[in-house]
């Protein structure tokens, strides 16, 4: 076999144009505006270096890079499997998936022993719902105002906002949104027609990092079960210690028959979700192995990154508990300092939303803090509202560092923060 050409590679401009010409000019604009004309072009730890020698620290990507960016325990698991069998054949039984699902199964207790995996994360909620419809026989869910699921189209129905759903006839779930504030809402919604699940994030990412409160999950996790429906809890953004606990919802005793889990699942090094399940709520699933199926669902690379990645995020566990005092304390400094101009701040654990009093300040904000070296998650439902998302790996001169470029957004981000 000849040896692999080497290339160099493109410049920013050409990807750019690349971008433009095959996939969307306003991606491309987003990404020359966020980069200030570079493209990323490596990452290791906390830091992402841009194409013309900059680094940013990374506390964004959405909460994948939990681990941040090429940890080495996960890449070292990742190519040692590689140059064992990289995929699966789909006939014979794997064992790199199998010692995953148990090891899921333990990690997050024991208490719920049926693993499906998939791909990202809208992979999880659509099964987790498929499969409480079939168990139960029934067709509606209940979801949560402000709630985010993903955007395939049975996902999407399940997240609330509607600028998703624009051009977009009817729903592919018969789905009601009830208030995060009512802990009576499912009581209503069972007793007014019959219901096959509830699905909540126990900390919503999208809607601003806003934590929902544990009572309210848990007289809708008991309404439910008084119902025969399920309680699913989707924590693909706040699971896995990102808010602090492997499960949010089960650290918290509620009584769920599902946790949700992807984005760092895969160690930052390669996409990996799964839907935890009771055996009740898989039970269809465990009679057909092939009701729902996924080529790539259980790929043997993805697969090996989730012990690695498992074992990594317990390691980290305790500096995680630190970050998240320090950088609490650090947003409560920020917004005694900026009143103007950050409205509210909410979090839990390496998850914390900053409300800006005008979406124009927010704007700024991201302007000045990518410029300065510090990347985040905007919320695409909320124009206001920008996610803080630092690593595990993150280091306390690194959380000071993001600290005091966030100062500077904000003071900078001032004057578009006076309504008018």
């Amino acid at each position: 076999m000849a040896a692999p050409t080497t290339t160099a590679p493109p410049t920013a401009g050409e990807v750019f144009e690349q971008l433009r010409r095959h996939q969307s000019p306003k991606l491309a604009l987003t990404g020359k505006f966020a980069g200030q004309g570079a493209v990323e072009a490596g990452a290791l730890g906390s830091r992402v270096t841009l194409s013309d020698g900059r680094t940013a620290l990374d506390f964004g990507s959405y909460a994948v890079a939990l681990l941040g960016h090429r940890h080495p325990g996960v890449v070292a698991a990742v190519a040692e499997q590689l140059d064992v069998m990289p995929t699966s054949t789909r006939s014979l039984a794997n064992p790199v998936a199998a010692r995953a699902a148990a090891r899921l199964s333990e990690y997050l207790g024991g208490r719920l022993p049926k693993v499906y995996f998939g791909l990202n994360g809208a992979d999880a909620v659509e099964v987790s719902v498929k499969l409480a419809r079939l168990a139960t026989g029934r067709d509606r869910v209940l979801a949560v105002t402000g709630g985010y699921h993903g955007k395939t189209l049975g996902a999407l129905s399940l997240t609330h906002s509607p600028l998703f759903r624009a051009g977009l006839r009817g729903a592919v779930i018969d789905v009601v949104h009830i208030d995060p504030e009512d802990p009576y809402a499912v009581r209503a919604q069972v007793k007014a027609a019959p219901v096959a699940a509830v699905i909540f994030e126990p900390v919503q990412g999208e809607n601003g990092a806003v934590p929902l409160r544990t009572e309210v999950l848990h007289q809708w996790c008991e309404d439910a079960h008084s119902h025969g429906a399920f309680a699913i809890a989707d924590e693909i953004q706040c699971g896995l210690r990102r808010c602090g606990e492997p499960s949010v919802a089960l650290a918290d005793g509620l009584p769920v028959d599902a946790v949700l889990v992807g984005k760092p699942l895969g160690g930052g090094v390669v996409p990996l979700s799964a839907a935890v399940c009771s055996t009740e709520l898989y039970a269809p699933l465990a009679q057909d192995p092939f009701l729902h199926s996924a080529t790539f669902g259980g790929h043997p690379l993805s697969c090996a990154a989730l012990p690695a990645a498992l074992e990594a995020i317990e390691e980290l566990a305790e500096h995680g508990r630190m970050l998240s005092a320090r950088l609490a304390e650090g947003l409560r400094a920020l917004a005694e300092r900026h009143p103007r101009v950050m409205g509210a701040h909410h979090g839990r654990g390496l998850l914390w939303g900053i409300e800006f009093t005008t979406p124009g300040a927010a704007g700024e904000a991201v302007v000045s803090l990518a410029g300065n070296g510090l990347l985040v998650s905007p919320c695409l439902g909320r124009p206001t509202t920008v996610r803080l998302l630092p690593p595990l790996v993150t280091s306390g001169a690194e959380l000071d560092e993001a600290l005091d470029i966030l100062d500077t957004a904000l003071a900078a981000a001032a004057p578009a923060g006076l309504p008018g």
